[in-house]
């Protein structure tokens, strides 16, 4: 860490959260083909595992409630289909495809 950064208890949390998301990654099997949100229908939900993006990237989404072991659900979508609306605590985030398929569901 920075000399003269302190950590708040804020990004601690976010740090301790990616810390278990990727020793949950690294113990999963890679035979077994994730799922990733991109992939729920209208009307699934999922657990979120982990999220495949830089640090800066996935804090930010896990500020806005995206955090491992939460449930997501599918909502709505542009008519192109992307961006698309994701219901994660109660709010709704709208996300784009690539950014979609980072966040990886638990296999259950």
């Amino acid at each position: 860490m920075p000399q003269g950064f302190e950590s708040t208890e804020t990004e601690v949390y976010f740090r301790m959260e990616m810390q278990t998301a990727f020793r949950k990654r690294a113990g999963t099997k890679q035979n077994q083909a994730a799922r990733n949100l991109m992939e729920l229908r209208r009307g699934e939900q999922g657990v979120l595992d982990r999220i495949d993006l830089p640090e800066d990237d996935a804090r930010r989404l896990m500020e806005l409630g995206f955090l491992p072991g939460h449930t997501v659900i599918p909502a709505h979508s542009a008519p192109g289909g992307d961006p698309r609306v994701f219901r994660v605590d109660g709010t709704e985030i709208a996300l784009r495809r690539e950014t979609a398929r980072k966040l990886i569901l638990r296999l259950e």
